[in-house]
């Protein structure tokens, strides 16, 4: 993707979906320690500078409340499952190791939920949408999603597929354009490419 930084519209409305860049392993030493080693490789091997890699979330509003979507991994634990609004699950690194919840992550849609890193958040939140109309078909949409296998190209996009993917492809079948959205000047968000080739694959969600 292009480095070019988002304008950023604050939020003038109760309703409407907000796109947040959260810098890859905020929070987490781990993380981003293995983030900047395997964008180091990759740099290498595209003969370009290593670039900040950005994981993304939404804040969707609607009358009926507020709502986090987010794809996680790991899963802190699945009983909790129902509290954090799960809806989707899918495997990591192979459908075989899946059956551990180690390697399973999820996707929430979260009624007054929290994004952990939120307060990293960089050029955020962007509002994307202002329709209600809009917000309520995003949320809709979650339970829908794909499940590829994370850190793969399972549907020969040519990007690995992981939680980019999920916001792209959701904000793409939603009909909001994509076209203009960036990551924050200097970085970069593996995998939203390939949610966007498999959401302009499918039936359009919404009449153009």
């Amino acid at each position: 993707m292009a480095t070019t930084a988002p304008l950023v519209t604050p939020a003038a409305s109760p309703v409407g979906v907000e796109l947040y860049w959260l810098p890859l392993g905020a929070g987490g030493w781990f993380v981003r320690l293995n983030g900047r080693i395997w964008e180091a490789v990759h740099a290498r091997l595209e003969h370009r500078r290593p670039l900040a890699l950005y994981h993304t979330a939404l804040v969707v509003r609607v009358p009926e409340g507020r709502f986090v979507v987010e794809n996680c991994w790991p899963i802190p634990d699945t009983a909790g499952a129902a509290s954090r609004g799960v809806l989707v699950e899918g495997p990591v690194g192979s459908r075989r190791m899946g059956r551990w919840r180690v390697f399973r992550y999820e996707v929430r849609c979260w009624r007054d939920g929290t994004i952990a890193d939120a307060d990293e958040a960089v050029a955020s939140p962007q509002r994307v949408s202002g329709d209600p109309a809009v917000a309520r078909r995003l949320l809709e949409l979650v339970g829908s999603l794909p499940t590829p296998v994370w850190g793969r190209d399972e549907l020969g996009t040519g990007e690995m597929w992981n939680s980019n993917s999920v916001i792209a492809w959701l904000l793409a079948r939603s009909g909001l354009p994509t076209g203009e959205l960036r990551p924050p000047a200097g970085g970069r968000a593996p995998g939203w490419q390939a949610g966007l080739a498999v959401a302009h694959r499918a039936t359009p969600a919404v009449a153009a």
